[in-house]
């Protein structure tokens, strides 16, 4: 009968018969028991390498087999299971009190843990050395996650590459390699320990030159700070993990960075939530460049864009062609998604990466986030590897000839400092809200455009269709029942606006059809999942985060959102009593672990004090601007001390987009870019009613415009006619 450890490994694994755990010198377990020792001793004596990393790993894995076949063993007496269980948890011990000294080892003992090549040969010697038959390597396939079919490469891509064939390597300013005194020690667990235990007051931020005076082709105005980084740029440094916090303008700097170098084509690697984001930041500050966006199988990408931005999603489709197509730049946003070093997304990013720096000796590489760490200090691993600094073992040249410029080895205390601001100066730029303060508005309103994709975004479309058409239907009724028989050219602007106010005076509320009210309740519906996602995203990076919406349904996914996350919060609701709703307000104000709070735009727009928080999150759109700005001041108030970002998502290519639209126009753009101030909206019929005009107008112009292409003459027709 198999034991639990032969059905694993599909029954290739078994104990050879000569050998019997019968004496306490024979079997795996003095095996495991001599190598933890040898981890032990290297990590008192701060000598750890990588080898040893390898083998503390091995020890582990191979222990916690062992005591499932021990405790599946029919064969052993209870006394021998007993012996047995009780050596293998004197060895989990040891490993256990030196992963206490050596914190950046208990990363090695989580279940999900990338496993080197180096740990899986140690652990075969140590089981062949224990009398056990190590279960053959398994050839390599691919997962249900990126079956090999998927893969794709678009029309439009092939079309670029026969038009560019050679695309010639650039080596030019490559590292030169150094050897020395560190030659021999294993370093990335010392640089590391550097990050995880930094002397008091050590700079977090890479030193930067003077802004670079820099004028866009729009005139659109940098701040200081993004300026600096543009400046390091053009003075040739080319990777960074740019760490500013949210609202502080990466994108822009990204984008512009990438101008400075001339690092065309570019590659942006994007949560879907802000591709679409992306591509208008493109189109804002770099509007010389042409942009495509990577949808599903990539049919409508254009292969001779200078930007191309893909989302994590879809990468596996991709990744081969992206691999060769000549990108000298590179931009990973909220860089963290690839920190697990086990998952596709962060192995594809890396073979990426790879392939670029392999062509391009000093390709910009920028690796953008808020949050560079999510769990612990190994999470900077996977950014050091995309960005060229570190390897699966030893760190890349530039950074080795930094290290032994400082003079020492990890046996010294003076090397972790040093090793530290050797990793920074390699481009780690770090700038909060509150550091640059001086150079960003007080409050502000940032528009994130995000897609509605799948089910909901097609029913969504469906129903605008529908809409339009009812109200065209409207017009055309009203114009052929004209008392006065009175004709007009074009369309009439008035009586679009009477069809569009009779259309609001009987779509009273939200529970009857698809008027303009329940359409833009399912939009808020079907954006809030993603809404909720970039709430969490912030909360990581940025701290406590107030997530205001309209109804109920959008605060419950937003909740559900939440809980998955992990990140606790709070609700301020319609239906609260009085303490309720304070003690709500109370536990986000005061608890440090209560991240986000979720708000009734109604409830909770008047009468609290949220200043504890920078950032808002507002998942549905107002009618009317003093609703929106009664929200937004319950953070922007007395007693702030940090510039106050609106986060306002919207969805691209529906009516969301005319409504943000409008309420602006209503409230004053230049106003509202400077300090929050402008006009008031008006009346939310209005709004409702421009709305539904814009709606109707774009119809009746498309009508239009077909009838003109099918009355014009094309063709021999046309030559007949002129003849």
């Amino acid at each position: 009968m198999a034991t639990k450890r032969d059905q694993r490994s599909g029954g290739n694994r078994r104990r050879q018969p000569a050998r019997k755990q019968q004496q306490q010198n024979d079997g795996v377990i003095p095996e495991l028991a001599k190598a933890v020792r040898e981890v032990e001793h290297a990590v008192e004596r701060r000598q750890l390498t990588s080898g040893q990393r390898a083998r503390f790993q091995a020890v582990a894995l191979l222990a916690r087999e062992e005591r499932a076949r021990v405790r599946a063993d029919e064969t052993l007496t209870d006394a021998q299971r007993d012996n047995f269980l009780k050596r293998l948890e004197g060895v989990a011990t040891i490993l256990a009190s030196t992963a206490a000294r050596e914190p950046s080892l208990f990363s090695l003992l989580q279940d999900d843990a990338d496993i080197s090549e180096a740990t899986k040969r140690i652990k075969r010697d140590m089981e062949t050395a224990g009398g056990l038959e190590p279960a053959p390597e398994a050839e390599p396939t691919f997962s249900a996650e990126q079956p090999a079919e998927r893969r794709v490469v678009p029309r439009s891509v092939v079309s670029a590459q026969l038009a560019n064939p050679f695309m010639p390597p650039d080596f030019s300013k490559a590292a030169p390699r150094t050897q020395g005194k560190l030659v021999g020690w294993e370093l990335i667990g010392p640089l590391l320990n550097a990050f995880e235990h930094p002397v008091p007051g050590a700079p977090a931020c890479m030193a930067l030159p003077d802004p670079l005076e820099t004028r866009t082709p729009r005139g659109f105005e940098l701040m200081p700070h993004q300026g600096q980084l543009l400046a390091s740029v053009a003075a040739g440094h080319r990777t960074f993990l740019l760490a500013d916090e949210p609202g502080l303008g990466k994108t822009a700097q990204a984008l512009l960075g990438a101008e400075v170098a001339r690092a065309y084509p570019l590659l942006a690697v994007v949560p879907n939530v802000v591709k679409t984001n992306w591509a208008r930041e493109a189109q804002r500050w770099t509007p010389n460049r042409s942009v495509t966006v990577i949808h599903g199988d990539g049919a409508t990408v254009d292969g001779f864009a200078d930007i191309v931005v893909v989302n994590y999603e879809v990468l596996d489709r991709h990744v081969g062609w992206l691999g060769d197509h000549g990108f000298r730049g590179m931009v990973v946003d909220e860089a963290h998604y690839i920190k697990n070093k086990k998952s596709q997304r962060s192995q594809h990013v890396a073979e990426i990466s790879e392939r670029i720096r392999r062509r391009v000796s000093r390709p910009l590489l920028m690796a953008l986030t808020g949050t560079p760490l999510i769990n612990d200090i190994e999470d900077f691993r996977a950014i050091w590897e995309f960005l060229g600094w570190i390897d699966e073992r030893k760190p890349g040249n530039e950074l080795m000839a930094a290290l032994e410029d400082t003079g020492y080895t990890p046996a010294d205390h003076a090397f972790y400092p040093l090793a530290r601001q050797s990793v920074i100066d390699l481009g780690i730029v770090r700038r909060r809200k509150v550091d640059v303060a001086a150079d960003i508005p007080a409050r502000r309103i940032a528009d994130l455009p995000v897609e509605l994709e799948g089910p909901a975004g097609r029913s969504i479309a469906e129903a605008e269709r529908q809409l339009a058409k009812r109200l065209v239907g409207r017009y055309r009724a009203a114009i052929e029942h004209r008392r006065n028989g009175a004709d007009v050219e074009g369309i009439d602007l008035t009586l679009v606006h009477r069809v569009a106010e009779r259309e609001v005076a009987e779509s009273s509320d939200e529970k009857t059809g698809d008027n303009v009210f329940t359409m833009v309740r399912k939009i808020g519906q079907a954006k809030a999942e993603l809404a909720a996602d970039y709430a969490a995203q912030l909360a990581r990076s940025a701290g406590k985060v107030v997530f205001f919406a309209k109804h109920l349904d959008v605060m419950d996914t937003a909740a559900e959102v939440f809980d998955k996350r992990d990140l606790r919060y709070t609700q301020i609701r319609g239906d609260q009593s009085r303490t309720a709703r304070q003690e709500a307000i109370d536990g986000f104000v005061n608890d440090p672990d209560v991240s986000v709070i979720i708000c009734s735009l109604t409830a909770a727009g008047v009468g609290i004090n949220l200043q504890v928080s920078s950032n808002v999150v507002l998942s549905e759109l107002s009618w009317t601007n003093a609703e929106q700005t009664q929200a937004i001041d319950r953070v922007h108030r007395i007693g702030q001390t940090e510039p106050v970002t609106a986060w306002r998502i919207i969805a691209a290519q529906t009516i969301d987009a005319n409504i943000a639209e409008l309420i602006d126009s209503k409230a004053g753009l230049a106003a509202r870019a400077l300090d929050g101030a402008g006009e008031e909206a008006g009346d939310s019929a209005d709004v409702r009613v421009e709305t539904l005009a814009a709606i109707l107008t774009k119809a009746l112009e498309a009508e239009l415009a077909e009838q003109a292409a099918q009355a014009e003459p094309s063709g021999p027709a046309a030559d007949i006619e002129l003849v």
